[in-house]
C-alpha cells in the first residue's frame, strides 16, 4: 500500500478529502472520518486568506476543527501574497492547523474574474510570490497547493506551476485534471496526472477528478503513478466511500452497499451534526437540504418526496418523511457516478487583458481578496 508523507504527516492510505465550499465543513469531515476509522486527510472549506487576517466572524467559525481531527488541513485562498504570508503566520503563531494547502483550482467566476483561483497560476511571477510567502512564514507545517490543468486548452499552466512550486518548497500537489473552461464537465484527463509526475519527481503528486468509487481510486494510482487521490463529488451523499478507499488500498475487496434504512440513518445523523455545528437545529436541516438528492441517487423515491425531503425545516419533520419511504430496498446498481455540478465548456470569466502576457501582473487588485470565506 501507498504511503503518503505531507511533511511530518504520514497519510495511510494516500486519500485526501477535496475541500467544497458549502460541503466539506466540521460535520461532514467527521461522518468522513468515521468512516474511514480516521485513516486519510481531510481538508476545510476554502478559506480566505483577507477574512482570516481580519478575523471574520464566519470565517473563524469555520476554521474550527474537532478534537479528534488530526491533523488539522486548512485549505487557504489569496492572490496578495503579503496577506498570504500574514494569514499562514497567523495559523503559525495561534496553532490553528497542521498543514496548510492553497487554492489555485477553484473555477467559478466571482473568483476567476478578479485573477483568482485557477486563473492565477496564468501569472507565473504572481503564483512564486505567494508560494514564497506561504512558505517562508510555515515555520515547520507542511504546505501544499491544489490546481487545475490550465485556464484552458490554449493557456496551459500545470508544468510550469509545478516546477515553480518545487523551486519554492511546496511539499506536494493536487491536480485536478481539468481547465478552468471545462469547470465540471467533461472527463478529466488523467494523463496530464501522469505528466506532472514525471515532470516534478521531487514531491508527492495528488491526482483529482472523476474518482467514484474505491476502484477509480486504485486505477488512477496505476494508471499516472500518482502518489495518492483527492475525492471532491464522488464522496457527495456517500461519506461511505472512505471506507471503500481504505478498503481498497489495504487490499481487500469489501465494498459499501448500505439499504436505503442505512443511509436514511446516515442522512439524519447529517442534519443532527449540521445543526449542533450551527448551534441550530432548523439552519442545520436547512443547511442539509442540498445533500438529499445525493444521499438519494438511485432509490426509488418519488419526486414528490424527494421535494418534500428538500424543504424539511426539523429533524422531527425529517423522521417523518425518511418513515415513510421503502426503506428496505437494497443498494442500487449503478447508483456510483456523476454528482454535484457537471457543467463544462464555459467562458472563463477573468480581468480585462489578463491573457496578454503572463508575466505581467499589474491587473490584480487588492479587490480579488475576498472578503468571506466557504466559496
Amino acid at each position: 500500500m501507498t504511503t503518503l508523507n505531507i511533511g511530518p504527516h504520514r497519510v495511510q492510505p494516500p486519500v485526501v478529502l477535496a475541500p467544497m465550499a458549502g460541503i466539506t465543513n466540521a460535520p461532514f469531515r467527521t461522518l468522513c472520518r468515521e468512516f474511514s476509522g480516521g485513516k486519510g486527510l481531510f481538508v476545510s472549506e476554502m478559506i480566505t486568506t483577507r477574512a482570516l487576517v481580519e478575523r471574520n466572524e464566519k470565517t473563524m467559525h469555520l476554521i474550527h476543527f474537532d478534537e479528534t481531527e488530526r491533523p488539522r488541513s486548512i485549505q487557504l485562498y489569496g492572490v496578495d501574497p503579503v496577506t498570504v504570508g500574514k494569514a499562514v503566520r497567523m495559523i503559525v503563531d495561534e496553532d490553528l492547523a497542521d498543514h496548510i494547502d492553497l487554492n489555485f483550482g477553484c473555477p467559478v467566476p466571482k473568483v476567476t474574474r478578479k485573477g483568482g483561483g485557477s486563473a492565477l497560476p496564468y501569472k507565473r511571477p504572481l503564483l512564486r510570490a505567494i508560494l514564497n510567502e506561504a512558505v517562508g512564514n510555515a515555520g515547520d507545517l507542511p504546505v501544499t497547493m491544489k490546481m487545475r490543468k490550465g485556464i484552458d486548452d490554449d493557456h496551459m499552466t500545470y508544468l510550469d506551476a509545478g516546477r515553480i512550486a518545487v523551486d519554492e518548497g511546496i511539499t506536494a500537489i493536487a491536480l485536478h485534471g481539468r481547465t478552468a473552461a471545462q469547470h465540471y464537465g467533461g472527463t478529466a484527463d488523467w494523463d496530464a496526472i501522469a505528466r506532472l509526475k514525471e515532470h516534478v519527481p521531487e514531491i508527492p503528486v495528488l491526482g483529482n477528478g472523476d474518482i467514484w468509487s474505491a476502484d477509480d481510486a486504485l486505477r488512477m494510482v496505476r494508471e499516472t503513478g500518482c502518489d495518492g487521490v483527492v475525492v471532491g463529488r464522488g464522496c457527495l451523499g456517500r461519506p461511505w466511500l472512505f471506507g471503500d478507499l481504505v478498503a481498497a488500498f489495504e487490499g481487500t475487496e469489501a465494498r459499501a452497499t448500505p439499504t436505503l434504512r442505512e443511509v436514511s440513518v446516515i442522512m439524519r445523523r447529517h442534519a443532527e451534526l449540521l445543526g449542533e455545528w450551527i448551534g441550530d437545529e432548523t439552519r442545520g436541516v436547512i443547511d442539509f437540504r442540498k445533500h438529499v438528492a445525493w444521499y438519494l441517487k438511485g432509490f426509488a423515491v418519488g419526486s414528490e418526496m424527494r421535494k418534500r425531503l428538500a424543504v424539511t425545516s426539523s429533524l422531527a419533520e425529517m423522521d417523518a418523511h425518511l418513515s415513510e419511504l421503502d426503506l428496505d430496498q437494497a443498494w442500487p446498481a449503478g447508483a456510483d457516478g456523476p454528482r454535484g455540478r457537471t457543467s463544462g465548456n464555459n467562458r472563463v470569466v477573468l480581468p480585462d487583458g489578463w491573457l496578454k502576457d503572463p508575466y505581467d501582473c499589474s491587473g490584480v487588485s487588492a479587490e480579488a481578496e475576498l472578503d468571506t470565506s466557504g466559496g
